[in-house]
């Protein structure tokens, strides 16, 4: 097994120009330079039904819903940018949290999320920024069996924090959102040191889980 933390990174939203895409971008920069091996998804890619057990046991989980399944067992941690609908989080990630979360393919149900370390993030064009729907994701996640860090961040205004090519301006902003992404990154490489530890792995790679920035 390598040393090198596997991260999954995406948004709550399929909307062409996420903001919330363009965030969780962001994240991914900071925890590919904590070392991290990060795969971006774009869930407008994951198209599926609404998750219906009658259409489960008719006709078995969507392709999609087996794909984004097989993403998420093959990485360590995750990004989630979600956007707020309604004080809550969007129907399309809740969406894909449920078909993941079911048995398939020779795995239990919620293997998918089981041991792995997430943050969380959000966009909005409010001032709060989405923060009233982070609540939700944290307590969904945490129930699955999710450790989300502490630290999460929620740009408001967001509509005006990006410039034309969706780099982030504030440089704040960026650093703390990408600080995220180097938290994960380092916590999963923590608890991934080996014993005895490997000679290419070195000792500061391996203390306890600090907030990074």
């Amino acid at each position: 097994m390598s040393d090198q933390p596997r991260i999954v990174a995406f948004a709550g939203s399929a909307r062409k120009g996420s903001l919330n895409l363009q965030l969780v971008k962001v994240a991914a920069e900071g925890a590919r330079a904590a070392g991290a091996e990060v795969t971006v998804l774009d869930m407008r890619d994951f198209p599926m039904p609404l998750f219906n057990q009658d259409l489960e046991e008719a006709e078995g989980p969507p392709e999609n819903g087996r794909k984004l399944r097989r993403i998420m067992l093959a990485h360590d941690g995750l990004l989630i940018a979600s956007p707020e609908y309604n004080s809550s989080i969007t129907p399309l990630l809740k969406n894909a949290i449920d078909w993941v979360s079911r048995a398939d393919e020779g795995n239990r149900a919620l293997a998918a999320y089981e041991g792995k370390v997430a943050a969380v993030m959000s966009a909005s064009p409010g001032r709060l920024g989405g923060l009233r729907g982070l609540v939700h994701l944290r307590s969904i996640l945490s129930n699955i069996g999710v450790l989300v860090i502490p630290d999460q961040v929620a740009v408001g205004e967001a509509h005006t924090a990006f410039d034309a090519g969706g780099v982030l301006i504030d440089e704040g902003r960026r650093a703390s959102i990408q600080g995220l992404g180097q938290s994960v990154a380092k916590l999963l490489r923590w608890n991934r040191c080996p014993e005895p530890l490997a000679s290419r792995i070195s000792s500061a790679d391996c203390k306890p889980f600090e907030k990074a920035g």
